[in-house]
C-alpha cells in the first residue's frame, strides 16, 4: 500500500473487521475527582515505557469518561479477571446509572490518585495523567503509573466480538522462561 495514500485509504468497515481479530485484555478504566467517579470498558490499552512506568489508553472523545479524565487528571486501568464478563458488559453499555451503582459497591476501593480500583482485578495500574493527544475520534491518554497491584488471576480476553479466557499451552523448551533469558535475546522485557 502507498504510504502517501492519506486518510481514508482503507475502508472503515475493513479496518474494524481486521481489528476485531486482535485479541485484547478487557479493561475497565476509571477516574474520580471533581468531574465525578466514572468508568468505561476499554480494549485500547498498552504499555508505553518502563522508564518511566507509563501506559496509554484510547477513549472515544464523546465519552464522559474522557472529559472526566482531563478534569480529574488521573485514571486507573483495571484488567478484568476471566470471571468478570458481567462487569465488562456493565461498563461497556450505555446505562450510566448501572455504572455509577457498580462503582458505589464494595467491590471498588480508592487508590492514591483517587481513581477506583476493582479489588478482584488481575492487575491495577494507578495513573496520573501525563499527556493527552487527540487523534481522529479518540483521546489518547498517557498515564504515569504511580502504583500497581496484581495477582495470579487469569485475564478476560475479547476477540472477534466474543469473550474468552486463556487456554494453557504446553511449555516449550525452545522458548526462554526467565526475564533474564528474554533480555539476553534482546527482547527488552
Amino acid at each position: 500500500m502507498d504510504a502517501d495514500a492519506g486518510p481514508g485509504a482503507v475502508d472503515r468497515g475493513d479496518f474494524i473487521a481486521a481489528m476485531r481479530r486482535a485479541a485484547a485484555t478487557v479493561t475497565v478504566v476509571t477516574t474520580a475527582g471533581p468531574e465525578g467517579r466514572l468508568g468505561l470498558t476499554v480494549s485500547a490499552m498498552c504499555s508505553v515505557s518502563a522508564d518511566p512506568p507509563s501506559l496509554l489508553v484510547g477513549i472515544h472523545g464523546g465519552s464522559p469518561v474522557a472529559a472526566a479524565i482531563v478534569c480529574n487528571r488521573c485514571f486507573a486501568v483495571n484488567l478484568l479477571d476471566a470471571s468478570q464478563r458481567e462487569i465488562s458488559e456493565i461498563f461497556a453499555g450505555g446505562a450510566t446509572e448501572a455504572r455509577r451503582d457498580h462503582l458505589a459497591s464494595t467491590a471498588w476501593r480508592g487508590l492514591a490518585t483517587g481513581a477506583p480500583a476493582l479489588d478482584a482485578a488481575v492487575s491495577i495500574f494507578d495513573c496520573r495523567l501525563a499527556a493527552r493527544h487527540i487523534f481522529g475520534t479518540h483521546h489518547l491518554f498517557i498515564g504515569l503509573v504511580v502504583a500497581v497491584d496484581y495477582g495470579e488471576r487469569k485475564p478476560l480476553i475479547h476477540h472477534n466480538r466474543h469473550y474468552c479466557g486463556l487456554i494453557p499451552q504446553a511449555q516449550s523448551t525452545d522458548f526462554p522462561e526467565s526475564e533474564s533469558a528474554l533480555g539476553a535475546l534482546g527482547w527488552g522485557l
